[in-house]
Parts: C-alpha cells; structure tokens; sequence
C-alpha cells in the first residue's frame, strides 16, 4: 500500500485515521489495512532521503500545550497542499504556518532520551466535529456507516496500542485494563521549541524548510522484543496532552481511559493463584515440601507412603488460601462501599444519579456541599458569586482549613443543567501524575465566533479525596478517574509485606535443611561403608556391593532420596499452617478487644492483615500524622488576655482571680467579662477586640432558613471559625457580609462596618489586617497575628505588655495555639495617602507584587495599640499525652508527619508531651539545598563534640519544614539527616506531602535495617506512608477510611495504638515465638531418635514408626499444644504490661526468637531424643519377651518408643506455658489421652482392612505390658527433669525483668509507682510556675492568598436563585 502523496488529496477530505507515528509512514485508506506490523509503525522513518537535509525534530511547545497561542479554527474547505502547509482556501490572511491543531497538521510530544515520537492521544484535528456536543447532536456523532467504523478502528488501535500493542495488548484491552502509568510522569514539552501558530508552536510534518529529522540509530533494543508475544508500552509522557470532549460520551468512551473503580485489594480472580502461589512459595518450606513430595513419588526409593507429605502441604496452602481470601473479600466489601457511593452526572439535560464507579472521563458532575469529589473535577461554576468554592484536603495533605478554588470566568456562569448540556468544545489536559499542586490544561470552548481556548491551572482542579464545604453546590467536568486521579498515584500498590519474623523463620528452615543434608550424607555414608565392609557378614540382606564409581553414584543417590524422606519432617510440615491459624486468631482477638471499642461511632479494632500480627510486638519507630490522628480536627476558643485580664470559659477553683499584694491575678469567667464591658476601666478595649475578632476575617455566615435560626460560620480556617465563635458567645455576633461591609450584632444594634481595605495573610507577614470605617465614623486598623510580629509593631503607649506577655507563656505551656490582637486609628488624610500606594502596589505587573503589596502593608501597621491575645485549644484526642509518654518509656520513637505549619506543629508537639521544657529543639528551616546541609552539618559537629558532657540525647527534637526535607532526602544528604534524626528522641517534619512521608518512612527503613516501623494515619495522604512502613495502622475517623483501608490494623483512636503494641503486640510477638521454636522441637526429638537407629539398623534405611503413625504426629497428636501456646498463652498479664512498658523491649530486642534461643531448643530435643533412643534401646535390648514367651517385635517396640517421645513433648509444653486454662488441659494432657485412644482404635481396625498389617495383634501386646506404661512415664520424666532444674535455676539466679513482673503477677504485689507518679506530676507542675518558656506558641491557619477576593466577593444579605446561585452573579434577563 502507497503512503500519502505529498501533495495530499485535492478533493473531499479523506477520513485515514491511521495514528500518524512518523513524517512518512503507511495510512490506512479504502478500508484496507497496512501490512507493516506494530514495530514498523512505532519505527521513525526518515522523508525525502534524497533530498539530504535534516528536517527539524517534530515537538511541541509549551506556549502549544497551555493554550497561548492564537485561537486555531479548522479549515472547511479541502485539504492543504501537504502535511504542515497551509492551506489559502483555510487561511483568509495566508500564513505560511500551520494552525496548530489544523486538520492537516499533526503535533508531536518528545521524549529525547527514548526517541520515541508519538502523536496525542486523540484524534479531534481530524474529525473538528466531535468537539460539538454531543446531545446537541441529538445523542449521536457526526457521521456514520464508514466514517463511525474508521473512527472507532482509529480509536481501538489508538488504545491498544498505548497498553503495548501485541498479544498482551490485546489481552488488556478485552479485559478492559486501562493505561498505567509511571509514578512522577509530568507532561514533557519543549519550551521555546518552535511552535505554529502565532505561539510559534511544534514543526509539523513536514515544514516548508524541507529538513528531515534525524535518523534513529537502528540498534537492537531489548525493551521492545518480547518473543513475539508482546511490547512494553510507551512511556505515557510521549503521550501528549489527554484530549476531553465536552459533553460527547462516546468519544471520551472511545478513547479507554480507566474507568472509576478504585481497588485496595491484593487479589483478583485473574492474580490470586499466581500471586498467591509466588507469596507461598517465597517460604522456603514450602519450596523443600514440595521438593520432597516430588522425591516421594519415585518408586522404591521412599521409606514412608507417597502420599505422607503431598497431602498435607495441600491442606496447609487451602488453609493459607482461605485465610487470604476471607481478609481480602472484607476489603473489597469496603472497596465496594466506596465504588457504589452516589454522584450526580449530566444526562441529556438532567443530573441523574448514578455510582461513582460509573463516572467516566469528560462527564459532567454536580457536588454538593459536604459531599466528596468522584473523581479529579476541574471546576466550571458553583453557587456562590465569581464561581468560587470552599474544598478541605485534609483527605489529601492533611490540613482541616479551607482551601478557596474558582472556576473560569468564561464557564461561572453555567449554573443550569441546560446551559451545561449546550456546552461544546474539548480540554487538552495534562497526563495523570502524583503532583497535587500542579496543574496544566487548556479548555477549548465553541463559541459563536470560532473557538476560544482559555488556560487551566490548579485553581480550577478539585480532587478525589477532597470535600465540598462552605458551598451548595458546584459543576465540574471530570479529567482523572479511579487510579489515574491524583490520590490514587500517591498510593503506591498495597505491597507484600514479610515479618522479620517469617525472614528468621526461612533462615530456621535453610539451616535445618542444612541439618537434614549432613544427616543424609553421614546414613548414605555408613550405608557405603556398610556394604563395602560387612556386605558378606549379612548376606541375608542381599545388599549390593558398588564396585565401580557409576554404582557407587547410582547408590548414593538412591541413599540420599530414601534418607532425605526420611528425616524431611525435622522441619515440620503443620508449623506453617499452625502460625497462620495463630495469627489469624491473634487478628480476631484484637478486632474482639473491647478495651479498643469507639462506642461514639461504634467503631472497633479491624485487624485486617493478620500475617504482621507478631512485628506490633517489635515497633522501634512510629510515624504518626497530626490531623485527625493525634487532634481531633476541632479548635475551640479556650481563653483571651484582655488589657492584661484573663478570661476563660472554665475556671478551674485553683486559678480564680483573687487578690495577692494588691494585684489581681488568676482567671475570670466569661460572665465576669461581660460585666466588665459595662462598667470597668477596660470596656473599651473589650469593645474593640471583639469587635476585631467579629470583623478581621475571611469568614462567610449562613443563615438557617428560619427566622432567628443558628448562624453556621463556614470558614477557611478552624482557628478562624472559632474566633468568630468566640466572638458571638461574648456579645458580638457576625451576622452578614457585603461586599464592602461586615455587620455584627450588639446587645441587639445591628453596627455596619466599612471595609476599606485589607492587608492580607501570608507565612512571612504571619498577620492579616483589615482596615474599617466604623459605625462612629473612625477609621481604624484592626490586625491580628503572631506574638513576634505584632509585639515589634507597637507604639510606647502600651500599659499590658508584660501582663499579656504572662499570659502568652501559660498558654504557650498548656499546647494553645495563640494569637495577639491590635489596633490603631488612623485618620482620613493619612489613609487616602496610603491607599493610592497600596492600589499602585495592587496593579503593579510582573513577579513582584506580593512584595510591593507587603512593603504597601507595612506603612499602615505600625504604632499598634496591644488589645490583647487569643488562646484556641486544638483540642487533643483522649489520652494521646498518655499515650505518646507510654510508647517512649516502651523505647519507641515516636516522628510526627504533618502538612501543618511548624508553629502549629510545635505547639501540638508540645501539648501531647511529644515535646518537653526541657527538650532542645533542632529547627531545619532552610530555601536551599546548601544551606540545609550547611545546617546538618553544624548540628552534627555540635552534637559529636560536645558528646556526653553537655548534651544528653534524650533532650534532643528535631523539626524540620517540607522544603528543608526535600533537599535532606537526596541522596548525598540523606544518610547524614538520617544521623541527626536518629540521635534525637522525637522528630517533628512539617509541611510534608503523602510522598515525603513515605520517603522518610522508606528512608528509615533502608539505613535501619532491623527496626520495625509503624506508620499511622487517617486520611488518603497517609496512605503511601502507611504502605511504605512495615505495618500500617489506620484510624478511621473524621477523614474519611481510605487510611483504615489501607492499613494492616484500624482503630479508631490514637490511644488505643498503646494497648495494640504494648499488650496484643508483645502478646503476638511471644506467642508466635514460642510456637515456632516448640513446633521445630517436637519434630526434631522426634526425627532424631529415627537418625539414631539408622546405626542400629546398618543404614538400611528402615524406620522405627508406622508410616501412618508418623504422618500423624503433626496432625493429631501434636497439633494442638501449640496452638493453645499460641492463641491463649499469657506471659504477663495485660494490666501488667501496661504498667510496665519497659517490657516492650524484649520485643524490639528479639530475645525470645533469635538464633542463640533457638540453639537452645535444638540442643534441648536432641538431648531428649539421646535420652529416649539410648534408654528405649536398653529396656527393649535383645528384644523383649513378653509374659506369654512371645517375643514384642519391631513394630511393637517402636510403637512402645512413640509414647515416651509424645509424652515428652507434651510435657515440654506443660513446663513452658506461662498460664494454665481448660482449653490448656484439653490441649496437652488432652492430646496424649487422644493417642492411646487412637492407637487402640487404628491398631485394632487398620490391620483388618488391611491398611496397615505392621499393627496386627500389637495393641493387646502393648496394653498389658507394664514395662510399656514404665518406660513411657519413666522417660518422659528423666528428659524433662533436666529442663526443670534449667528453668528453676535461671528465675532463681539470672532472671530476666519479665521473671520479676511474673512473680509480681503471681503474688498480686501492689505496685509502689501511682504514688511516685503522683509525686512527678506535683513536680512539674511546680516547675512550669517557676519557669518562664522560650517558646511561645503561634497559630494562624488561614491560607496565603485569596483572602481580599473573598471579602470583596461575598455578598450574604442577597437571596438565593433558582439553583442556589446569587442573584447578582448572572447578567440580567439571561435565561436557563
């Protein structure tokens, strides 16, 4: 087939819909198809050869991508002369350049390091008419029969191919998996590229230079030969720009974009057997098992049944399976939750609802107010005037104050469903990436003279995982769906986390397969030795005698295959599913804690990955959120300093206000206040500081529908919130706001106040000033901020300095977050002056108008008269002070990842005693990557030299911003951050984003080795770190259960984290411990008395047991002591371990699993198999002869030799359990009765089938031989004598701490501590008196801009439209 002519066609324009790849490539035309393959379409070609210039590499510009250059209109008449040339008939001006998006110009992006070249994602330039809507189109597209197929074969090709093209390509497509994409794939452009356009845009196919692109070197490339099954797929940044149709389903529906389910579940019906399977078998053990059952079916060379090990390592992985199943079928049920919540999507003209899974690319949604966003939603209109909206993200980045978003002013005015479905035109959006502060598009609307393209940024973009608040309702259209939304790429895939105690576990079992190797080759040896040295003495056995190296070979292999059956069981094949049975109850036991049951929401523990159980008993680092994790996400306004007077809303009787030296000292109740406004020396001030709380703000009141209901304060700050709060309890109502004005409420007057200007918030200014003409015709200057800047700023006059400044310390002390309130009057003529600098400052153009409006600002506020300060007490979870002092005594480092401001994190710091008086803090609060380091390394030589003389380790906090972190986790930097962290006792980071904390959490875990790390959280920006640390708790609180969902545990509260690491942590940790070791135990005692008759019986390889009777001993008769070891043991009790939280660090020091203990309990079993072997071998010497002159036999002597070695097991798990319960007894006394039970019973019917002949006429022999009940008891008593005498001797004279607490437990001892405890608080508290603070706290959470627009935009006296809208916000007379 011919490629396309240069000149193009002169006619009607064709519709080839090839995926124009290259300059010269193969199209598809009359319906054929080409019949190059993928690769050679995907292969750059180079055009006019001949020609020998170099033509311009195709790209696009930046200019090109956010929409700046001219508006580009599609030609109607025919097509140009050739790819990149204009064509007259479309141009009236001529131009020589291409129209970006023009039919007969294809637009490129680059990736230089790939050089891989790939057109947009879409196909819009060359069918102009799917950007109409598609409901104007009466639900249908333009054109049919033959155009609708080539479209929707472009488009399937189109999709196939960015999933990888090829078999596998396919394959995804029909199971509808959609695109993936790379973690931190931003949109790659080429700014300054030559564009067309007036922008100057990209080169088009072919230009008018005439220069050819570069050849690509024809290399050999692994990453796109995949044996004829497959290719990798593109990088999706050489995707370009995603393309949107507005209001055209079937286009965007065309394109395959993932749909809107969301899945944190680890399996699927097409994953689960591999993914499964490759988890299992990534345990070493199941690898041997499978690795001996496999020998077992080699005929004649297993000593036991073929079946003995297949079977049972069948029914450990259903268990494992089952196990697997039920937990992941509990977190698609809550997935399903999630994905069946309900949106509202335009159909036609109406809003229908629908589930949110159903919500697709480019549909239009409706949100309503307290409502979550489906999905990435880039903003077209809302309710409130300007298209302004009110989101909280504290989903996302953790912060509860209100974030302000506005919609085009092109698109605010849609607020009807009508207008909405008439709305046409297509968004070029960037592609999906984790970035939640960034955001590139541009929005192409029809309008009636053309197109209009206007640019996007992340003021218009409303994210999943974010919540409408403060506004009725708004209308988006959405851009990212399911895992293509920006929550969703800063969750990284729920990972398969594996214990350090499951790692030991594998190295157990390799050692113990070491073992069983050297026993192997010592019985192939002796077996060599045997035939060549006593072959003709036992001649009876016709054993052969290898002469030659072939036989010599062929019977070592054959020795070793008979002998590794045989001594396979040392590692036992029950152990694994035994842990997991353990486990999985340890998880029902704490979801079944009522001590960890939230009654207010009804919420419990939910343990939902039981396999991690063990390591909460080893925790060394918790990484814990603040929002909604240690806070409850609720300010309340606790106290303000007015003109040296303290009131509080609570009094407690030992801090009234008396009089001592003729001051008045202590706090006032708010009923106090009050009457002082009347009638006191400071009513004045009172008057002017609530009356700057009701005015200096950003707040917006709603009015309940009733006359006289409730005001509701939607603010964009909680601090905010509960200053106007607190301002209305004392007096001062804020009831409306215009445009220009605020009004409040006293004593019943309604008072208007003139805004006049306002000096707005940000981190460097750290005060927010408003300027108001008042109701008595003065101007005045109210401002509010921090301590240290508001202190600086004041005139001399100022008589309640050092009262407040008192005041500010105590509150500092008790964790308030504080704010100082300040005033000024200012004259008519001294105003007008500065207002002409301050709106020069406002219109000033270019990059430095926040600083001309900050220096503007800083020529009114000054000569401040000291009103007073502000106390707001973020208020605390229950028992989270408690909880964090707990977890350091349990030698616990505790890090706090915040999104929140460093004051603000400071303050919490020290409220939940995280931080202390006497901590020194570290502060990284640093603009470069030089001065960061720079930073470090001071504090680093500060520290090592001073070493143990002046500074103590304990005392150390570290805190450090988001920008400071950025530069400290690169990697030249990292180690040496990590160094710093690691020497103080509690680490703070601040203004972090989800992938910093799982940075931090994975940079931890990669210099800390052998600490385990906890990460706890509550919203989706705790999810990546949650997943990152080796175990995951959520809470599910507030923020919604993304965290919880994630997580390996939830709970509902931070201080139920105590009892989850401190009691069911060290529980776990002991339990599965001891399970492990007396599981290896009893197999290797066992196993062992089989290697020492290996010497007894001229390695023949015959067994001492039944077949049956050994395949037994680990799924009858020894199953159950070590499950009652693991589910019911008690080392300590729970209050006791609570108390003592030092016990914690026998986990953390892994001294009941590491490789000396379990040293102890090999020596241990091989001693008592020694004793049980040597001792059963003397009382059966020559065979013993029974009372009737019979003679017991080999059967009934190894069955003899069974009882002992049982009944010795069974009484090592009677002396190592900590606490005896009924289902102790039925376990181990209980097990040894089921054994004589089923002896008898399997004895007597199993020869008879016949199943087993060796028992014939056995079990009368063995019953009535009292030397059988002797030797059993007699044995089991002389093995376990010794390890009684052990473990007397060890708590007698080299206890260990837990051995202390256990004799405290048993005798009930009182504990001496409450009294100590009492005493320390006295103390400190003596200390906070007597000792002034340093650091003072500051808390002011409004956001950094947007403030002045807000109150110069809202208007609250004005009734609502038909759809909620301001009256005034739309044109008059315009229509629906």
């Amino acid at each position: 087939m011919a490629g396309r002519p240069t000149g193009g066609p002169q006619g009607a324009p064709s519709h080839d819909l090839l995926l124009d790849l290259e300059n010269d490539q193969p199209v598809y035309g009359g319906g054929q198809r080409s019949t190059l393959n993928d690769d050679d379409l995907m292969r750059t070609y180079t055009r006019d050869q001949e020609s020998g210039q170099d033509q311009g590499r195709p790209s696009v510009s930046y200019d090109d991508f956010i929409g700046a250059g001219q508006s580009r209109q599609h030609g109607t008449g025919s097509q140009p002369g050739g790819p990149g040339q204009s064509s007259s008939s479309n141009n009236n001006n001529n131009n020589n350049v291409s129209a970006p998006y023009s039919r007969s110009g294809r637009q490129y992006s680059q990736t230089s390091d790939l050089g891989n070249y790939q057109r947009y994602a879409d196909d819009f330039d060359d069918y102009p008419a799917d950007g109409d809507s598609f409901y104007q189109q009466g639900g249908a597209l333009n054109g049919g029969g033959a155009d609708a197929a080539a479209r929707h074969n472009a488009r399937n090709r189109n999709s196939v191919l960015t999933m990888g093209g090829g078999f596998f390509g396919k394959m995804k497509n029909r199971l509808g998996m959609g695109q993936g994409y790379s973690e931190m794939d931003l949109p790659l452009t080429e700014p300054g590229g030559g564009g067309g356009g007036a922008g100057g845009g990209g080169h088009s196919r072919a230009d008018s230079s005439g220069i050819d692109p570069p050849k690509r070197d024809k290399k050999f490339d692994m990453g796109n030969f995949k044996f004829g099954f497959g290719r990798s797929k593109p990088d999706p940044s050489t995707l370009g720009p995603r393309i949107i149709h507005l209001n055209n389903p079937p286009a965007n529906a065309a394109n395959k974009y993932v749909n809107n389910h969301v899945s944190t579940a680890k399996y699927n019906i097409a994953t689960f057997l591999p993914k499964f399977l490759l988890e299992q078998f990534s345990k070493i053990a199941n690898v041997f098992f499978l690795f001996t059952a496999a020998l077992q079916q080699i005929p004649g060379l297993s000593p036991t049944n073929r079946f003995t090990t297949i079977i049972p390592l069948v029914a450990v992985l259903m268990v494992s399976a089952g196990k697997e199943l039920v937990e992941d079928y509990r977190r698609k049920q809550a997935d399903a939750a999630l994905n069946t919540s309900r949106a509202q999507v335009l159909r036609g003209s109406t809003f229908e609802e629908t589930k949110w899974i159903n919500v697709a690319v480019g549909d239009i949604v409706r949100v309503e107010s307290e409502e979550p966003f489906p999905a990435d939603i880039v903003l077209l209109a809302s309710s409130e005037p300007e298209g302004l909206c009110y989101i909280e993200t504290a989903n996302l980045d953790g912060e509860t104050n209100l974030k302000i978003k506005q919609a085009l002013p092109e698109t605010s005015q849609m607020v009807s469903s009508s207008e909405l479905s008439r709305l046409g035109g297509r968004m070029k959006s960037e592609q999906p990436n984790s970035s939640l502060y960034t955001y590139e598009a541009t929005l192409t609307m029809q309008t009636g003279g053309g197109e209009k393209e206007l640019p996007l940024n992340p003021e218009q973009l409303l994210l999943r995982g974010a919540t409408l608040r403060n506004t009725p309702w708004i209308h988006g259209v959405v851009v990212f769906t399911g895992h293509e939304t920006k929550l969703m790429r800063n969750a990284t895939a729920a990972p398969i986390k594996r214990t350090k105690v499951e790692k030991k576990l594998n190295t157990l079992v390799l050692l113990l397969v070491g073992i069983l190797m050297v026993l192997s080759i010592i019985s192939t040896v002796g077996d060599l030795i045997i035939r060549r040295v006593e072959g003709d003495a036992i001649s009876y056995l016709m054993l052969d005698q290898p002469d030659t190296a072939g036989k010599i070979a062929e019977t070592f292999f054959k020795d070793m295959v008979t002998y590794w059956v045989l001594f396979s069981s040392l590692v036992p094949i029950s152990l694994f599913v035994t842990v997991e049975m353990v486990k999985y109850w340890h998880g029902i036991l704490i979801n079944d804690d009522l001590d960890m049951y939230y009654d207010r929401n009804d919420t419990p523990a939910n343990c939902r990955t039981s396999n991690l159980v063990e390591e909460l008993g080893m925790v060394e680092f918790v990484f814990s959120d603040k929002t909604g994790t240690l806070t409850c996400n609720m300010m309340e306004f606790k106290q303000a300093s007015i003109a040296g007077i303290q009131y509080a809303d609570e009094v407690p009787e030992d801090r009234r206000a008396t009089i001592q030296d003729g001051v008045e000292v202590g706090l006032h109740d708010y009923k106090r206040l009050k009457e002082n406004r009347k009638n006191h020396s400071s009513a004045p001030a009172i008057d002017h500081f609530l009356a700057l709380l009701a005015t200096c703000h950003t707040v917006i009141p709603e009015k309940g529908d009733e006359k006289g209901g409730k005001i509701k304060y939607q603010a964009a700050s909680p601090d905010e919130g509960a200053l106007v709060d607190g301002a209305a309890t004392l007096g001062y109502t804020f009831t409306d706001r215009k445009p220009k004005a605020v009004f409040i409420e006293v004593d019943g007057q309604t008072l208007e106040y003139e805004l006049l200007a306002v000096c707005e918030f940000n981190s460097t200014r750290k005060r927010m000033s408003t300027i108001y003409r008042c109701p008595d015709g003065v101007i005045r200057v109210y401002c509010k901020g921090a301590d240290t800047v508001i202190l600086e700023r004041l005139n001399e006059n100022n008589p309640h300095v050092e009262q407040t400044l008192t005041h500010l310390e105590e509150y500092a002390s008790e964790g308030l977050r504080t704010l100082c309130l300040a005033m000024r009057e200012v004259s008519e003529q001294e105003f007008q002056e500065w207002n002409q600098v301050y709106e020069k400052a406002a219109t000033t153009v270019g990059g430095n108008r926040a600083e001309e409006l900050d220096k503007a600002s800083e020529m009114i506020e000054h000569d401040f008269f000291l009103l007073g300060a502000t106390a707001i007490e973020d208020r605390l979870q229950d028992g989270v002070p408690e909880t964090i002092h707990t977890l350091q005594e349990a030698n616990i480092k505790v890090w706090v990842l915040t999104g929140d401001r460093q004051e603000t994190a400071i303050n919490i710091g020290m409220s939940c005693k995280l931080l202390s008086e006497e901590m020194m803090l570290l502060i990284i609060n640093e603009e470069s990557a030089a001065a960061t380091r720079d930073n470090i390394e001071k504090k680093l030589e500060a520290i090592r030299a001073q070493g143990d003389r002046t500074i103590e380790l304990e005392t150390l906090a570290l805190v450090i911003d988001g920008k400071s972190l950025t530069y400290a986790l690169e990697k030249d930097l990292e180690k040496m951050f990590l160094d710093l962290a690691i020497m103080c006792k509690a680490v703070i980071c601040c203004r972090v984003s989800p992938l910093q904390k799982a940075l931090v959490v994975k940079l931890v875990k990669k210099y800390q080795k052998e600490s385990i790390l906890l990460a706890i959280g509550d919203g989706a920006n705790d999810v990546s770190m949650i997943q990152a640390a080796h175990i995951g708790v959520g809470i599910s609180g507030e923020e919604g259960l993304q965290a919880a969902r994630s997580a390996d545990v939830s709970i509902a509260q931070f201080r139920f984290l105590k009892k989850l690491l401190l009691v069911h942590g060290a529980w776990s940790y002991q339990r599965v411990a001891k399970t492990i070791l007396y599981s290896f135990y009893k197999n290797i005692t066992l196993y062992m008395t089989q290697f020492w008759y290996t010497f007894r019986n001229v390695f023949s390889g015959a067994v001492i047991y039944e077949s049956w009777t050994l395949t037994f001993y680990n799924v009858f008769y020894t199953v159950l002591p070590p499950l009652a070891l693991g589910i019911l043991d008690q080392f300590i009790s729970a209050r006791l371990l609570d108390r003592y939280p030092q016990l914690y660090s026998m986990g953390q020091q892994n001294q009941f699993f590491r490789m000396k203990v379990f040293i102890e309990w090999l020596l241990n079993a091989v001693y008592h198999s020694i004793i049980l072997y040597v001792f059963g071998e003397l009382i059966w010497h020559g065979d013993l002869i029974l009372e009737n002159g019979q003679i017991a036999g080999h059967w009934m002597w190894g069955t003899a030799l069974y009882a002992p070695v049982l009944l010795t097991v069974l009484g090592k798990a009677g002396l190592v359990t900590s606490n005896w319960t009924k289902y102790h007894v039925i376990a181990i006394p209980g097990s040894m009765a089921i054994w004589w039970i089923f002896i008898a019973v399997y004895g007597t019917v199993a020869p008879m089938i016949p199943f087993s002949p060796e028992f014939h006429g056995i079990v009368p022999k063995l019953y009535s031989s009292p030397i059988f009940w002797l030797q059993s008891f007699a044995l089991a008593i002389l093995c376990l004598l010794r390890d009684f005498a052990w473990k007397y001797a060890k708590r007698m004279y080299r206890p260990e701490s837990y051995h202390h607490i256990q004799e405290i437990q048993k005798y009930n001892i009182q504990d001496y501590r409450p009294r100590m405890e009492q005493f320390q608080k006295a103390i400190r508290k003596v200390r906070q008196v007597q000792r002034m603070r340093k650091q003072r706290g500051y808390a002011f959470s409004q956001a950094d801009e947007s403030q002045a627009r807000v109150l110069q935009a809202y208007d609250t006296t004005q009734n609502r439209g038909r759809y909620g809208e301001m009256t005034s916000s739309r044109p008059q007379g315009q229509g629906t």
